[in-house]
């Protein structure tokens, strides 16, 4: 059996290296699909909406209106440092495929319940482009 539920929240990033626009700084509407499957509990639940809350909310409300940067961008780390802006240091690149990745690890190094055997995480960009990452738990 399987349950979703669904995030959103607003970042900006910059990815220095890129090619194109994405090198600039900017930001976001992000949306996020969680998806939990498992056996039934005692209850008749895969797991309660409630404590889903509970595992990501922290974890949303870290990125909600932050700038996601990279440890080694000095001159961005500067520049919101001296705006004193909310800012969430990371050690890679803020590509959707990252942030994916670092959102499924908040979650799978969570206290998940024990019926649950994989999650999966898919994190939309822009309304058309998402990452997707599922882990088995078992």
């Amino acid at each position: 059996m399987k349950i979703a539920k669904e995030f959103h929240w607003e970042m900006g990033h910059r990815l220095p290296e890129h090619f194109g626009l994405c090198k600039n700084i900017h930001g976001h509407s992000y949306k996020m699909i969680v998806e939990f499957e498992g056996e039934l509990d005692e209850q008749g639940m895969v797991i309660d909406f409630y404590d889903v809350e509970k595992i990501i909310n922290p974890v949303i409300e870290k990125l909600d209106h932050a700038f996601m940067v990279k440890d080694d961008d000095e001159l961005t780390l500067e520049f919101l440092e001296k705006l004193n802006s909310k800012k969430v240091v990371v050690d890679f690149f803020a590509t959707a495929e990252n942030i994916c990745k670092y959102i499924s690890d908040e979650i799978v190094e969570s206290n998940l319940p024990g019926n649950i055997s994989s999650v999966k995480v898919r994190v939309y960009e822009t309304p058309e482009d998402y990452a997707e990452i599922e882990s088995n738990l078992n």
